[in-house]
């Protein structure tokens, strides 16, 4: 704890520009050693719960991890300051294909692979990588500011959700819903292990259509079939027409020779068959294509395997037995060709798909493989979801649950890897019959041999993580953790794994627990380049989050990957955001500088403002003294507590990018831009009462209010406030946190929202900016003065107190605010704006010469209505328009609109100037 008077921060000088690094490693240590990240479970409070995607243990965060990591933080950080016991559990997963890849990678560069050195030394060798691995990502977690409470951290390798694992398998298991069978899955030869649809990522590739003829038996002609795998041929056990295709309804029972190897093979007919590809009739080749699979079932056709593990060809393949599958392809169309049997080949673009770990094109194969049955499951996470026990945000990502939960298909959970949950069965060499237990058995349960061996794969990694809810809180266990944090609050993740992930989790809590293991799943989107595109090392628009917060701070890439952001969008990220954010940092650290060095400790006393308005961790209560008030100290009250108000409500909707947004655009316009500077003058002018505790109080809810969103510049400049403010209390009686992250929330004071102060301030600022928007337009020189007439009626009263700040904030001099009644016919031309409240008048006189920028304007619009000729004559002119690509067509379309609004504008500046009733053409 921090003793009175002590701080972590030199307040006697704030430095004139914020470095961030040293900065950031200061605080995260501190809120580490005070262990705020822990919390304590309090039996009357409900907890606020988030467990942590877990990153694969396989490089460095990206910055998909560093978008997730800081939703989750903001969300962690409120509901900490809300005085909710907080946990945010910390882990990484132990990521079985992408892990065991890098590692082989890392053997072959050694002239090795993992046959060679055996299953116990690459385990080994895997731990060893995953373990510095695991470090590293704990380290860049923290750099971002990641609020965990690391005493909880997990791995989905360790012995707690090791024996989660087991325990899920062997329930499941025991009740049917596990089982062992021959189905087409997904292989990768590069990998040499089954994969789900969900690892499968399908890519266009531009293929040939392949047309075969297979002659018939015992009569001349031939069936023509179409396809993109002529090397599968040899696993073909039928050709299949459509049943109502009236093209081979006479040759429905008939059979054809297989080319090439002379195996002959019924024709048979089946719904199945798109009439509309190739030619209507397709080769079936049960053991090689999902589809072709289901066919054989009903038509009980043989299952024929053509190739090995690696995609070479089999022995079922004669001679091209030992070919590579393509190499293979070419081999039989080469031969296909020499006996007149390939028709013709078509181009064809087809999705095709490939493993998305190595990329390689997946084999569909027959095999023996485990699998879950789903549907049952699926039953209830669908009624968790429709019942709104669960809610997913945003809400059109719930019909794209509900309609891949509802055609949901069994899951293949076996891998064929070393690294991974070993699957928790074992064979028995005696009596052939299995042993499904959590612990390793030393005797087949059904006969007592001591001949048991282990089933060789592991489980697909994403079994583990379903669990992951419950098994980090000490599930089979009934933990006190279990107890008190589970259901969780909230799962944040990408919408691209809701299917991989979330809907597997809702599965696996419900069954394992009888409880939803989240009541909301926020998704996010992806990070985009500025332009929208995909980031990819391949475009070289890859932002790395490391390099990133090394050139502009950890608190400017929250801010750039939070602000404006919405549930389930897209986000674009670019220089230019980072920059912007980088720039609103220093806003904040250059006003807190300045009322820093501005705070009079013997003003605050004297006026009695809020200098103790957190006492003990409350809000200060309405000051009776407040009603006599200057009008920009009611506004800017008014405007912090509406924003407040506003905030809190977008925070409890989750539209955290929104409640960032809305802080921004008050900190640095309403604050920074008006309400900082009306109060230069008076601190200037010294005039009474004195700004500062108005400055200092907007300053310190400001800071906590972004604490969640930019917490290490929150915490360096409210430490310094801190001081300053404990030093000036009365008494010595006030008491403030030791951390902005434990410091309370701001709450709105209703009381304070000041309709009349907004009003006559907007109309102020409105007034304001009219006048330089004028200045700006007609290049008027910054340091000159300008004449200026504001008129109004009901609310001249109003407007009249504020007569400096106008004269001084627009440098306009003379300045004369009067009513309508009071107007004049003008003895010179002046620029008329009409606004809200008021209308202004400003002197041609101070502002331009009139003749001179009427010439400039009337030579513009000339040379502007040339160019507009030109272009629209290039775009009439049908040579042009038929050798042209469309993009330049297009592209010089923009510039004639670009062209015409000018000329418009043009026209508007010249009337502008023309005296009334003489106005140009």
């Amino acid at each position: 704890m921090l003793a009175k008077g002590d701080t972590l921060t030199n307040m006697s000088e704030i430095p004139k520009a914020y470095e961030p690094g040293q900065i950031e490693k200061k605080w995260y240590k501190f809120w580490l050693e005070q262990g705020y990240f822990t919390p304590h479970i309090d039996p009357n409070k409900k907890p606020f719960v988030i467990i942590m995607p877990p990153p694969n243990v396989t490089g460095e965060l990206h910055l998909g991890h560093a978008l997730t990591t800081t939703f989750e933080d903001i969300m962690t950080r409120w509901h900490r300051m809300k005085g909710e016991p907080t946990l945010w559990l910390p882990g990484t997963d132990h990521a079985g294909i992408a892990t065991q890849v890098v590692v082989e990678q890392g053997l072959a560069k050694q002239g090795l692979s993992k046959n060679d050195i055996g299953r116990e030394a690459f385990l080994n060798a895997t731990w060893d990588w995953v373990k510095k691995s695991r470090g590293t990502i704990n380290q860049q977690h923290q750099m971002l500011g990641a609020s965990c409470d690391w005493t909880r951290e997990r791995f989905t390798l360790d012995a707690g959700p090791y024996r989660a694992v087991r325990t899920a398998f062997v329930r499941l298991y025991d009740k049917g819903l596990i089982y062992r069978g021959e189905r087409i899955i997904n292989w990768c030869p590069r990998c040499q292990t089954a994969l789900s649809d969900l690892e499968v990522e399908h890519k266009d590739v531009a293929g040939s259509l392949y047309y075969i003829r297979y002659p018939l038996v015992d009569e001349g002609g031939f069936v023509t079939i179409a396809t993109t795998r002529p090397e599968t041929f040899f696993g073909d056990t039928a050709v299949a027409v459509n049943p109502q295709d009236p093209r081979y309804k006479n040759l429905v029972g008939k059979q054809v020779i297989l080319p090439i190897i002379n195996k002959t093979i019924p024709i048979i007919a089946d719904e199945a068959v798109d009439v509309s590809f190739g030619t209507g009739a397709l080769k079936i080749t049960p053991a090689h294509d999902p589809t072709d699979f289901e066919v054989a079932e009903r038509h009980n056709l043989p299952l024929v395997n053509i190739m090995n593990p690696d995609a070479t060809m089999n022995e079922n393949t004669g001679a091209y037995q030992g070919l590579e599958r393509f190499a293979c392809r070419d081999k039989v169309l080469a031969d296909l060709r020499d006996r007149d049997l390939l028709e013709k080949i078509e181009p064809y673009l087809h999705s095709v798909g490939h493993c998305n770990r190595c990329q390689m094109m997946i084999e569909p194969a027959i095999s023996l493989q485990w699998f879950i049955r789903t549907q049952p499951l699926a039953e209830a996470a669908i009624k968790a979801v429709r019942d709104h026990n669960i809610t997913i945000i945003p809400k059109h990502f719930t019909k794209v649950y509900f309609d891949w939960m509802e055609n949901i298909r069994d899951w293949c959970i076996s891998r064929q890897l070393w690294w991974g949950h070993r699957i928790p069965v074992w064979y028995c060499q005696a009596c052939s019959k299995l042993t499904v237990s959590t612990d390793e058995p030393k005797t087949c349960i059904h006969c007592g041999s001591e001949q048991v061996v282990q089933d060789p794969d592991v489980l697909d990694t994403w079994f583990s993580s379903a669990l992951w809810t419950h098994s980090t809180l000490g599930w089979p266990d009934d933990t006190d953790d279990l107890s008190y944090f589970y259901p969780t609050s909230v799962m944040v993740t990408g919408y691209d794994i809701l299917f991989f992930w979330v809907a597997r989790m809702i599965m696996m809590g419900l069954e394992d627990t009888g409880k939803i293991p989240f009541r909301n799943v926020y998704l996010n989107g992806l990070v985009r380049d500025k332009s929208g595109e995909k980031m990819s090392k391949l475009r070289g628009n890859v932002i790395n989050p490391l390099e990133a917060i090394s050139k502009y701070g950890v608190d400017a890439l929250r801010l750039a990957l939070t602000a404006g952001n919405s549930p389930g969008n897209d986000i674009n990220l670019g220089a230019g955001k980072l920059e912007s954010s980088r720039n609103f940092v220093n806003k904040i650290w250059n006003a807190s500088r300045f009322i820093l060095q501005n705070i009079d400790t013997e003003a605050l006393k004297s006026q009695a403002l809020p200098v103790d308005f957190i006492a003990n961790g409350a809000e200060r209560p309405a000051n009776p003294a407040l009603s006599k008030l200057q009008m920009e100290d009611r506004w800017i009250d008014s405007q912090l507590n509406r924003l407040v108000s506003d905030v809190t409500q977008m925070m409890g909707e989750f539209q955290f990018g929104e409640a960032a947004q809305r802080i921004y655009e008050f900190v640095w316009s309403k604050f920074c831009d008006w309400y900082i500077e009306i109060a230069k003058m008076r601190l200037r002018n010294q005039s009474t009462p004195s700004p500062l505790p108005f400055l200092v109080n907007v300053l310190e809810k400001s800071l906590r209010l972004l604490h969640p969103f930019m917490p290490f510049i929150t915490e360096e400049l409210w430490q310094t406030l801190r001081m300053t403010l404990l030093r000036s209390a009365r008494n010595n009686s006030m008491s403030m946190p030791d951390s902005i992250m434990i410091a309370p929330y701001p709450v709105a004071n209703n009381e304070a929202i000041d309709l009349e102060a907004e009003q006559v301030m907007d109309s102020t600022i409105e007034i304001i900016r009219s006048i330089r928007n004028a200045r700006a337009q007609h290049k008027v020189r910054a340091d000159r003065w300008v004449e200026a007439y504001i008129y109004a009626d009901e609310f001249l009263p109003k407007l009249i107190p504020q007569t400096e700040i106008i004269e001084k904030l627009a440098r306009v001099q003379p300045l004369a605010i009067l009513s309508h009644r009071e107007r004049k016919p003008e003895k010179e031309e002046a620029l008329v704006l009409v606004l809200k409240e008021a209308e202004v008048l400003l002197p041609w006189a101070g502002i331009v010469d009139r003749v001179t920028e009427k010439q400039r304007l009337a030579k513009e619009i000339e040379m502007t209505k040339t160019r507009i000729a030109q272009l629209d004559a290039r775009l009439r002119d049908s040579a042009f328009l038929s050798k042209a690509p469309p993009q330049i067509i297009e592209k010089e379309k923009q510039r004639l609109d670009v062209l015409e609004d000018k000329l418009k504008r043009l026209h508007q500046e010249l009337c502008q100037l023309a005296p009334p009733n003489k106005q140009e053409d």
